[in-house]
C-alpha cells in the first residue's frame, strides 16, 4: 500500500498528494499520489514556495490548513485552484530542520473533514514526518517513496466512556491482535503489552480533565515469548461541548527502525558514564565534542549558556582559522547576534540538522557545508548551553545518528547545569580560601620566597591549607605553612585565626617554640574538634642560622647548592589543638647560601593511590634537577605532579643567597645618666665617620638624639641603640621595655611647645616605625645614603664593625 493509499484511508479523503520541497530551486514537487489524477482535483505538478496555494502556504506558515469550499474560492481565481465542491487539507511535513514537503489530502464533500478525521490525519502526517526525518528528509523524489515504502501505521479511536474501540486491520497487525479476535475492548487492545510499560500506557489511555494537544509514547508489546515489538503511538483527545474528554484518537507505527542499534547504544552508555566524572563545564565540553566528533564531522562546538550569552568550551578543531571570520572575533563567544538560526533553536529547545544546500547564513553554512547539526543542550526548563556539528563532505543524518545527537545533547545539558554548580561552588569556596592567605610575599632580604596553593580537584568545601612569610625585623624572617585537618567552614575559619595569632605572637619578638606553645594554647581553648599540624621557621638571613619547630607536620625538604637534596631531621611536637601542655623542641640548623628551602602539605605527597614516603622521595627527585635561580619554575615543577588532588595543596619555598654585603652594625646600651643622649650622639658620631658618612651625620644624628630622648622619658629599663649600614639604607633603632607605641598627633603643629620628636623624625628620615619587641618595642627610621657614600671603607667590614663598638666602649666610658 502506497503511502497516499494509507493517507487516504486514515483521513476519509478521496484523494492524496504527496510534495516534496527542493530547497535549491525554493520548489514543491509532487512526489506521490492516490485516488484519481491530481488534476481532476485542481492539484499542480509543481508549485513555488511563494505561489498563492496552500500546499505552499501551508509550508510558509507551518500549520496545517483545512480549508473548505467557500474557503477556496479566492485560489481559484483565473481560472486555477481546485475545482468547485473540493475540501482541501494541507499538512506540512517537518519540524525540526524546517518544513521539507507537504502531504495534501482532498475531498468531494460539502461538509469537508470532520473533526476525527482531521485529528487522524494530523497525527499520520507526524509519523511520516519522524520516518522521512529518520531518512534524512531527502529531496529526491524517489528517495521518499523508499523511505516510506516500507510504513504501515494503524489508527484506532477510543470512546472514554465505555472504553470500546474501533480499529482498523492495521492497527490490530501491529497490535498483534486478529480481527476477528478483536472485541472492541480497550483491555483486547492492551493485551500484548509489556508490563512494565502498561502504567505509562494508561497515562494516556485514561487522560485527565486538563489534558490537551498532541501526546506521543513508544512502548512495548510481547508478539512472542521471545519476540518483543516496539510501537511508537500518537494520540489526541477530543472534547464534547461541555469540555469533557469524550474520544481518544491514535495513530500507531513500528518504532523498531527508529530504535537505536547496539552500537549506538553503548556509545551513549559510555559518554553517560564519561560524563557522570567531568566536574566542570570545560570537562563536559571536551568529552561531549569528543564522542560527537566519532560521527565523522569536521567541526564541533560546544558552548555553555553564561546569562544571556554563548561562551565556547571545547572547539574541535581548535585553531580558529578552520572557523568563519565572524567567530574569531567575538572569541570565545558565539556570534549568536548574527546567527539567527541559532537564536530560533534554542528558544525552540528542538535539534536542528540542515542537510547540504540549505540556506542559512554565512556563519553556519561555513561551520556545515555538507551538513550542520544544530543541537540546544536541554537541561530541565532551560537551555545549559548549544552544540554544532559540522561535515565539509555532503552527509545524511541516519536514524542512529538522530538517536545519538539526541541523546548527547540531552546528557551534556544535564552535565552543564551540574557542572556550573559545582564550577561556581568550587569558585566561592577557592575565592574565600585565597582571601584568608597572603596576597603578597615581602621582599627578602638575602632571598627569595615563593608561595603556591592549589584547591583540590576533588570535592568543593573550604581547605584549611595555610601558609605566611613574616618579616621580623631586618635580618630575621619566619616562615609558616600549616593544615588544619577537614574540609568545611570551621577547618577555614580556625585556619584564619591560627595563622593571625601565629603571625601576631611572632612580631611581639617571642622565641620559635613560644610562638607555637601560644597558638597551641589557643588552639585548645577554641574547643573545636579539628586539630592543626604546622612547620614554623625563624631564619637569620645575613647568617643563614635557622631555628625549627615542628607541631605534627612533614618535615621540611632542602636542595643544597650542588643539587643533593635531603629531608631534615627535625624534631617535632604533636598537633595543635590537642594538649595545652604540650612542648615544643627547637632544633637549629644553618643553611649555606645557593640552598632552597621547602616546607609544603601533606595534599602534595600523600593521596589514597601514594604513599608519603614515596611521595616525599618523589618531591625530593623532582628537586634536585630544577635550576634554584629560578625557584618559582621550581615551586611549579613541584606542583606539576600532582594532576588530581584529593586534598588542597600548599608549598613555600625559599631559596636563601646570603648577603653579598654584609650589613655594618653598632650597639650602644644607653646608660641613664644626665648627659645620656649626649653620649648616644658622641657614639653614633665616631661610628658614622668610621663608616665614612659624613654627609648623612646631621639627620642621622638628630634623629638618634629624638629616639633616645622619647625612650628616656617615657620609658623606664634598659634602652639601646642599633645602627645598621646596609647598601643605600642607614637603619637607626632604639629599643626599650615599653610595648606602647609612639604616635603622631592628628592636630600636631611645628609650634606646639612639645612632642615634636615624632615630626622631626618623620620629616628627615625616608620612612620610619615601630615593631614589637620580647615585651616592648623598636622605633627606628631610616635615612637615605647618598651615592657618594655607598662604597664600603678599605678593610673588613667586620673589623670596622669592632672599631666602631670599640669607639662606643671608650666614650661610654668618658
Amino acid at each position: 500500500m502506497r503511502v497516499t493509499e494509507q493517507a487516504r484511508a486514515f483521513g476519509g479523503a478521496e484523494s492524496t498528494a504527496l510534495y516534496v520541497l527542493r530547497r535549491d530551486t525554493a520548489e514543491l514537487r509532487l512526489a506521490d499520489s492516490a485516488g484519481g489524477s491530481p488534476g481532476d482535483y485542481g492539484l499542480p505538478d509543481a508549485c513555488e514556495t511563494a505561489a498563492r496555494f496552500p500546499v505552499a502556504e501551508a509550508i510558509r506558515l507551518a500549520r496545517p490548513l483545512w480549508l473548505e469550499e467557500k474557503a477556496l474560492a479566492p485560489y481559484r481565481e483565473g481560472g486555477q485552484g481546485p475545482p468547485p465542491g473540493v475540501t482541501l487539507g494541507a499538512l506540512p511535513l517537518g519540524a525540526r530542520g524546517g518544513p521539507f514537503g507537504c502531504l495534501l489530502v482532498a475531498a468531494r464533500s460539502p461538509r469537508g473533514f470532520d473533526a476525527e478525521q482531521r485529528v487522524t490525519a494530523e497525527l499520520y502526517a507526524a509519523h511520516l514526518t519522524e520516518r522521512l526525518e529518520a531518512g534524512g528528509g531527502p529531496e529526491d523524489r524517489e528517495l521518499v517513496r523508499d523511505a516510506v515504502q516500507r510504513f504501515r501505521p494503524g489508527a484506532f479511536c477510543l470512546t472514554l466512556s465505555d472504553g470500546m474501540v474501533e480499529a482498523d486491520p492495521q492497527a490490530l497487525a501491529l497490535l498483534g491482535t486478529e480481527p476477528g479476535d478483536f472485541d472492541g475492548r480497550v483491555e483486547t487492545l492492551l493485551a500484548h503489552t509489556v508490563p512494565e510499560d502498561l502504567p505509562a500506557m494508561m497515562s494516556l489511555i485514561e487522560p485527565s480533565p486538563s489534558v490537551s494537544g498532541d501526546r506521543e509514547i513508544e512502548y512495548r508489546i510481547r508478539v512472542a515469548p521471545d519476540e518483543v515489538r516496539w510501537l511508537h503511538m500518537r494520540c489526541r483527545v477530543l472534547a464534547d461541548a461541555a469540555g469533557r474528554p469524550e474520544r481518544l484518537i491514535a495513530v500507531i507505527a513500528d518504532a523498531s527502525r527508529l530504535r537505536p542499534g547496539g552500537d549506538e547504544v553503548s556509545r551513549v552508555q559510555r559518554l553517560s558514564a564519561t560524563l557522570a566524572t567531568a566536574v566542570t563545564v570545560r570537562d563536559i565540553g571536551e568529552v561531549t565534542v569528543s564522542a560527537l566528533r566519532e560521527l565523522g564531522a569536521s567541526r564541533v562546538m560546544l558552548a555553555a549558556s553564561q546569562a544571556d550569552r554563548l561562551v565556547v568550551a571545547a572547539l574541535v578543531p581548535d585553531d580558529l582559522a578552520a572557523w568563519p571570520a565572524a567567530w574569531r572575533a567575538e572569541w570565545p563567544e558565539v556570534p549568536g547576534s548574527e546567527l539567527p538560526t541559532v537564536q530560533a533553536a534554542l528558544l525552540d529547545r528542538r535539534m536542528a540538522l540542515w542537510p547540504a544546500g540549505t540556506e542559512v547564513e554565512p556563519g553556519l553554512a561555513e561551520v556545515g557545508p555538507g551538513g550542520l547539526a544544530v543541537l540546544p543542550l536541554p537541561a530541565d526548563t532551560r537551555t545549559a548551553g548549544l552544540c554544532l556539528v559540522g561535515w565539509e563532505e555532503r552527509h545524511q543524518f541516519n536514524t542512529e545518528e538522530r538517536f545519538l545527537l539526541t541523546a548527547a545533547s540531552a546528557l551534556a545539558g544535564q552535565a552543564m547545569v551540574r557542572a556550573r554548580a559545582y564550577d561556581a561552588r568550587h569558585e566561592l569556596a577557592e575565592t574565600l580560601q585565597r582571601s584568608l592567605l597572603p596576597r603578597t610575599l615581602p621582599e627578602l632580604p638575602g632571598g627569595v620566597a615563593v608561595a603556591r596553593y592549589l584547591p583540590a580537584t576533588a570535592g568543593l568545601d573550604v581547605g584549611g591549607d595555610w601558609y605566611d612569610v613574616i618579616q621580623l625585623t631586618d635580618r630575621h624572617v619566619a616562615l609558616v605553612i600549616g593544615d588544619v585537618q577537614g574540609h568545611s567552614a570551621a577547618a577555614a575559619t580556625i585556619m584564619g585565626q591560627i595563622r593571625t595569632a601565629i603571625r601576631a605572637y611572632a612580631v611581639e619578638g617571642h622565641a620559635p617554640d613560644v610562638v607555637v606553645s601560644h597558638a597551641n594554647r589557643l588552639m585548645v581553648g577554641m574547643r573545636t574538634d579539628l586539630f592543626a599540624t604546622c612547620t614554623y621557621v625563624a631564619m637569620d638571613m645575613e647568617e643563614g642560622d635557622s631555628w625549627f619547630v615542628r607541631a605534627g607536620h612533614l618535615p621540611p625538604l632542602v636542595r643544597d647548592p650542588d643539587g643533593g637534596t635531603r629531608e631534615l631531621d627535625i624534631e617535632g611536637g604533636p598537633p595543635l589543638g590537642i594538649d595545652p601542655d604540650a612542648e615544643f623542641p627547637m632544633t637549629t640548623l644553618a643553611l649555606a647560601p645557593g640552598s632552597v628551602l621547602v616546607l609544603l602539605t601533606d595534599g602534595l605527597v600523600e593521596s589514597a593511590e601514594l604513599r608519603l614516603e614515596d611521595g616525599l622521595a618523589r618531591v625530593r627527585a623532582l628537586m634536585g634537577p630544577q635550576d634554584p635561580a629560578d625557584v618559582g619554575a621550581l615551586a611549579d615543577a613541584l606542583l606539576g605532579a600532582a594532576d588530581r588532588r584529593d586534598d588542597d595543596v600548599a608549598l613555600l619555598a625559599l631559596r636563601y643567597d646570603g648577603m653579598r654585603v654584609r650589613p655594618r652594625r653598632a650597639s650602644w646600651e644607653v646608660w641613664r645618666l644626665p648627659n645620656a643622649c649626649g653620649h648616644a650622639r658622641r657614639f653614633a658620631s665616631r661610628t658614622l665617620r668610621s663608616w665614612r658618612l659624613a654627609q648623612s651625620a646631621d639627620a642621622a644624628l638628630l634623629i638618634v638624639s629624638e629616639l633616645v630622648t622619647n625612650a628616656l622619658v617615657h620609658t623606664e629599663g634598659q634602652v639601646r641603640l642599633d645602627l645598621t649600614l646596609a647598601g643605600e639604607r642607614l637603619r637607626i633603632a632604639v629599643s626599650d621595655n615599653s610595648p606602647r607605641t609612639p604616635v603622631k598627633a592628628p592636630a600636631m603643629d611645628w609650634e606646639a611647645t612639645g612632642g615634636r620628636g615624632v615630626l622631626l623624625v618623620s620629616a628627615v628620615s625616608s620612612s620610619w616605625g615601630s615593631v614589637p619587641l620580647s615585651g616592648g618595642k623598636q622605633v627606628w627610621a631610616e635615612v637615605e645614603v647618598p651615592p657618594a657614600e655607598r662604597e664600603p671603607p678599605p678593610g673588613d667590614g667586620r673589623a670596622a664593625e669592632g672599631a666602631a663598638g670599640a669607639a662606643g666602649g671608650a666614650a661610654g666610658g668618658g
